[in-house]
Parts: C-alpha cells; structure tokens; sequence
C-alpha cells in the first residue's frame, strides 16, 4: 500500500523506501476545507498519527527496520497465514515505511480523496480505502506465500509490507469508473481530462513499480515495490465502482442502495478470498 507501496531478514529491502510516484492528478476545485471531505481528511490524519506514534516510540524516522513495523501492524505472509493475525490486512494499510514514504503516499491520497469524496460520498471513500486496501494486502499475502524468499541458506522468508497505496490505487480505481457517468453535471471534456489524468496516474506507477521490481530482482539489490497489493487495491477499485452511481446527480435513495451493493459485493470477495487462503497448504 501507496504510489508506492521489509522482510523480517534485514537483507530485504523495505517495498516502497525511496521510491517517489509521479504526482496524482489534481481537480480544480476551490479551496477545500474539512468539512467539504472529512473521510479523506481523516484517512490522512490517521495515517500521520500513526507515524507519528511510531517516531516517538523510537521507530526510524527514515528507514524503519521489519522487526519494528511488524511490531506496529504491518503485513507478513507467515504472520497472517500462520499465526493468524488476520487483522494485519487491515492495519498495514496506516503503517509507512520512512517520512518519504508517508508524504508521497498521503500526497496521493489527499488528491485523489478529495476528487472521489463528492463523488461517493464520506463513507463511500472511508469504504473504498479499507476494503480495497485489504483486498490488495491479501492479494500480496497469497503471492508472497506462494512465492516466498529464499536466502542463500535456503532459509524461507516473507517480505513485510506496508503502506497505504493499495488503498490509494482502490480509490483511483473506484474514479476510473465513476467519472464515466453521464449523470455527472461537468462539461464532457472536463470529465474526459479528469478520467484520463486518473487512468495514466494508475498506469505510469504500476509500470514504474513493476519496472523496478523486476530490476531488483535481476540484480539482487534495489527498491521493492509491492505491485501485487496496487493490482488487489486497483482491481477491486474498479469492481467496487461497477454498481454505483455518482451521488452528484443521482437520487440520494439510489446512491445508497448501490452503494450499500457494491460494499456488499467487495466483502464478500474478501471473506471468500480469505477463506482460500486460510486453507492453502503450510
């Protein structure tokens, strides 16, 4: 998760330390306050406190080590799998790996929440941000498991992650679809360049992300940016927006019916997803 997104062996780098995503689209909007997008607001103040919390405990403010931000909630495959700490998938979400991590992250989100809030509304983003954020931590919960790291022991360890960009991707997806309604009272061309400022935002740090994680994996050595949580958060973004209608210019009555569908919908597939897990071999 952020864009963005350790092992418990200090050999393996954190996912996302030094890595920088090319700015999130910005919507045109005059100056925004707390009340105009509390859900978004209080996303980011979370994710700060967190941080903050963990500084002051003596966590790096820089380069925390794994041991560190596991102690704080982030994600691990053998963690979840077999110790059953299951609430790892929601928790990695606010834990960041360094102050840059933390600001690039919550650049993105900022941005970005502040264009989906009118859209879906407080809930919708405060919605879209934990379930698809989970939906990307489990996703690089199985592909971790499944492909675990090897030293050059053969020893078998598990990257740790952590951040918010799984749950930004989420949003980002949730905004692809979104502003494709026509109900939306915004000149075409306006909803067009916003769409497509969304849709190349998502698709340069997925290639960066994949670009560089391949690299280090050649090499052995470099950033590691966990492209399989912004694929879980992107992918289920898209499918939790499929259902829904923009709450600018639709009936309050059918925006929240489907927008009580489409949360439905994306938990079901995180406790069936979930349940597979629990059931892969140990």
């Amino acid at each position: 998760m952020g864009s963005f997104q350790p092992a418990p062996r200090p050999e393996v780098l954190p996912p996302d330390a030094g890595y920088e995503p090319p700015p999130p689209p910005t919507a045109r909007r005059p100056g925004p306050s707390w009340a105009s997008a509390p859900a978004t607001y209080l996303l980011v103040g979370i994710n700060c406190a967190v941080f903050l919390a963990m500084v002051f405990k003596g966590v790096s403010f820089i380069s925390p080590d794994p041991e560190r931000l596991l102690h704080w909630g982030a994600d691990h495959a053998g963690a979840v799998l077999i110790g059953h700490e299951w609430w790892r998938i929601v928790t990695a979400m606010f834990v960041h790996v360094g102050v840059l991590h933390l600001a690039t992250n919550m650049w993105c989100l900022w941005n970005l929440g502040l264009l989906a809030e009118p859209l879906m509304g407080s809930f919708g983003v405060f919605a879209v941000y934990i379930l698809t954020g989970a939906a990307g931590n489990l996703l690089s919960t199985a592909i971790n498991w499944i492909r675990p790291i090897h030293d050059a022991a053969g020893n078998v360890g598990y990257p740790v992650g952590a951040g918010a960009s799984g749950a930004v991707f989420g949003i980002a997806g949730a905004l692809i679809v979104l502003l494709k309604s026509p109900r939306l009272p915004v000149p075409p061309a306006e909803l067009k360049r916003l769409r497509r400022s969304v849709i190349y935002f998502a698709a340069i740090n997925l290639v960066i992300g994949g670009s560089l994680s391949f690299g280090t994996s050649v090499i052995g050595s470099g950033i590691r940016i966990d492209n399989w949580a912004h694929i879980g958060g992107f992918t289920s973004g898209l499918l939790f927006a499929v259902p829904m209608v923009p709450r600018i210019g639709s009936p309050r009555e059918q925006f929240q019916e489907r927008l009580r569908i489409a949360i439905g919908m994306i938990v079901c597939i995180l406790i069936l997803f979930g349940f597979y897990l629990s059931k892969l071999p140990g």
